[in-house]
């Protein structure tokens, strides 16, 4: 009998319980699971015998975490490595000796140690769900069982490769702005600290009396020159802040459901999420894994808590009864095309090709909205240079028009 670490969803609730079973098989420890009142969605193999508890913990501590273009080359060398026939461990080894990055090498020698100690490949990364990540894990665990580790790595690989297009994509989208911005906030300094300065003496001299927006900005300039520490200290902590608001999960549930009320970038924001979303759901649905394992799996690509919790929710109702298209309905976030062709899917019994056009469709779409967001933002951020200027120039020239007009 071999024990089993499970982790599940009790039946009727979105409640998640994790135990342990003890059975001869995977398939028999999924039974006893499901016998107890459970969903499993991730049960894993007990290999780490008692006495090797502290060594296990000792070997989490040394192995790396890779990024995300590291986990693609080190998935694309194990996945043709793997077509040509060779066995993992001499994939591993080959990665150890002859991988380009040194974080990869680290992690297929560490791989390599346990898998050599009796592990399996799926049971060894999945002691390391901070490094690979519960999807990886999951998609791998149901390849491996199926005897279907190449096509699932080749699954694999073409998920990483597109959620590396979408980052790609929405970083270049909001990359623009917030270079404009930054740029504006120099200017500005650099005109308050060294700029007005320079004719406060000239201003003084005139006699007259300047307008308010010119004695604001002239302040601003000589605190700013005086105390010029401020400077950095206000960049470093808007910086924290900033990090922190995005961090800290009150304020970024709050965020995460403001933003889903902001006409175009709730698109932007839906649609880069579900591409994740269904791009893992059609991975995971085509190597054979269960509806709402498939599910979960794809629920933690979701970056939005909102959404995150929307989609929990739908799972719930599919537990109790309802269909995989009623119960996406009923979050009200998904868009309406994606829940025609799952609904078609599942009436069709081909919920697998609907899964892979909705995922062309998402695509397509979340082009569109990046390439109107792009020419949305071209004139918007004009609007905000030229009104930075001009309030600039008002300050300095307005003083000088109203001694000219008084001569």
């Amino acid at each position: 009998m071999t024990r089993y670490n499970y982790t599940a969803y009790k039946n009727g609730t979105s409640d998640i319980v994790k135990g342990q079973v003890e059975a001869s098989n995977l398939r028999e420890a999924r039974t006893e699971i499901r016998s107890m009142g459970y969903t499993p969605t991730s049960i894993i193999e007990d290999n780490a015998p008692v006495k090797k508890a502290k060594g296990a913990k000792k070997a989490l501590v040394k192995m790396p975490k890779m990024g995300l273009s590291e986990q693609i080359d080190f998935t694309s060398t194990l996945q043709i490595l793997a077509a040509a026939g060779i066995p993992i461990i001499e994939s591993l080894l080959f990665i150890e000796n002859d991988a380009a990055k040194l974080k990869m090498r680290q992690v297929a020698a560490e791989l390599r140690k346990q898998i050599m100690n009796g592990g399996t490949f799926a049971g060894t990364i999945a002691k390391y769900p901070e490094q690979f990540g519960h999807v990886y894990i999951g998609l791998v665990k149901t390849g491996e069982d199926a005897g279907e580790l190449e096509k699932t790595l080749d699954r694999l690989l073409e998920l990483l490769n597109k959620q590396a297009n979408i980052r790609t994509k929405v970083i270049g989208t909001l990359m623009y702005p917030a270079f404009v911005i930054f740029l504006a906030v120099f200017i500005v300094i650099v005109m308050l600290v060294f700029v007005f300065p320079v004719f406060k003496d000239m201003f003084d001299q005139m006699g007259m009396q300047l307008p308010w927006i010119t004695r604001v900005l002239m302040e601003m300039g000589i605190a700013l020159k005086k105390n010029w520490y401020f400077i950095p200290i206000g960049f470093a902590a808007a910086i924290f802040g900033i990090n922190f608001l995005f961090k800290w999960k009150p304020s970024k549930w709050k965020i995460d459901e403001y933003v889903l009320k902001i006409p175009v970038l709730s698109k932007l924001i839906q649609f880069s999420n579900f591409a994740n979303f269904m791009a893992v759901m059609q991975v995971a649905y085509d190597a054979g894994v269960p509806i709402l394992e498939c599910l979960y799996l794809a629920n933690m690509t979701l970056t939005n808590h909102t959404l995150e919790k929307r989609v929990e929710e739908a799972t719930v109702k599919i537990q109790q009864g309802q269909h995989l298209s009623a119960a996406l309905r009923a979050t009200r976030t998904m868009p309406k095309m994606i829940l025609f062709m799952i609904a078609t899917g599942e009436q069709s019994g081909r919920l697998g090709d609907m899964l892979g056009q909705a995922v062309s469709y998402i695509d397509k779409a979340l082009d569109n909205i990046i390439d109107m967001m792009t020419k949305m933002i071209e004139p918007i951020m004009l609007v905000v240079i030229g009104t930075i200027v001009l309030i600039l120039a008002s300050a300095l020239y307005l003083p000088l028009f109203a001694s000219y007009m008084g001569m």
